[in-house]
């Protein structure tokens, strides 16, 4: 439960649901701008069990695994002229005879959170990274062991909770708490402070969730936002890892024209990058010609 010190969202969610993905600029200034004071805790819900038995009607999803790939293509990419994250929708293929659930991406996050618990909020980020912006067909185990290994995860540990079953039985807990709640549809979030809880479904705007956690605080918890300029645009990318423009734009608050020239002078110092991604992409840092990293033990140039 939710202390005094720390008010708690419980982020009901899918690693593939498309309007998660948008919703990431928005938790990122929940993060920037509360801090410490806030903790934002994912809860694996299971968005498809199985496509063939799947049907959104209001987008025409659902059916045969190859058939609806570009549907769901289609749903992404209305979404994200919306939202504003990027999107592939070139070789994209999230389901196929083999792959025909989400569920494996659900339970690849518990086994990080079962191995690693330090690194799921990494882990949930380059899933949803590599579903939305890179088309990687993340159903499949050996990509999910890839993304595992990419963000420092320790693979024997993970790879064990994937096979004794401990993983799939903390996400079947977690469906457990989505139905619980009467969650249908992602992402939807649980605001709790002390024994208060509200519950708001769909895509959040930072206002809305804001003005909640404001109302149910009695203003104890208060936002506070960061200083827009190149050094901590910098720090947040160094600390957070990359982001679109829309979340440097959200997370700061600032227009995307002002943005644009913090990021062209970070550019034009070698310290950050922009790398194509879809119909958008990504900027982060620039790193020195040689470096290492501790976490996931190997060195770049």
């Amino acid at each position: 439960m939710a202390t005094q010190q720390q008010f708690e969202i419980l982020a009901f969610t899918d690693p593939v649901c498309t309007w998660c993905w948008g919703s990431e600029p928005i938790l990122r200034k929940l993060q920037v701008w509360y801090g410490d004071q806030v903790k934002i805790a994912p809860v694996m819900g299971g968005l498809v069990e199985d496509i063939r038995n799947f049907y959104d009607h209001a987008n025409d999803i659902g059916g045969s695994p190859e058939q609806s790939n570009p549907q769901i293509a289609r749903h992404w990419l209305e979404a994200s002229n919306r939202h504003g994250m990027p999107v592939e929708v070139n070789g994209f293929r999230l389901f196929s005879a083999d792959t025909v659930s989400t569920y494996p991406q659900n339970i690849a996050y518990k086994a990080v959170e079962l191995s690693n618990p330090e690194l799921t909020a990494k882990f949930l980020r380059r899933i949803r990274e590599a579903s939305a912006s890179e088309a990687r067909e993340t159903g499949r185990r050996e990509v999910l062991i890839e993304l595992a290994n990419e963000v420092g995860v320790d693979i024997a540990a993970f790879i064990k909770h994937l096979d004794d079953g401990s993983a799939e039985q903390a996400f079947r807990d977690d469906l457990l708490m989505t139905r619980k709640y009467g969650v249908r549809g992602f992402p939807t979030f649980l605001f709790r402070w002390g024994n208060t809880e509200i519950l708001l479904r769909g895509y959040q705007s930072f206002d809305s969730m804001s003005s909640v956690i404001s109302s149910l605080t009695a203003g104890q918890v208060t936002p506070h936002q960061p200083k827009v300029s190149a050094d901590n645009i910098l720090d947040f990318l160094l600390n957070s890892g990359r982001a679109a423009k829309v979340e440097l734009a959200t997370v700061f608050d600032v227009s995307v024209s002002e943005l644009d020239v913090l990021l062209s002078t970070l550019s034009s110092q070698r310290k950050i990058q922009f790398v194509p991604a879809g119909n958008g992409g990504f900027w982060e840092c620039l790193g020195e010609a040689f470096t290492c990293d501790p976490v996931t033990r190997t060195c770049t140039v």
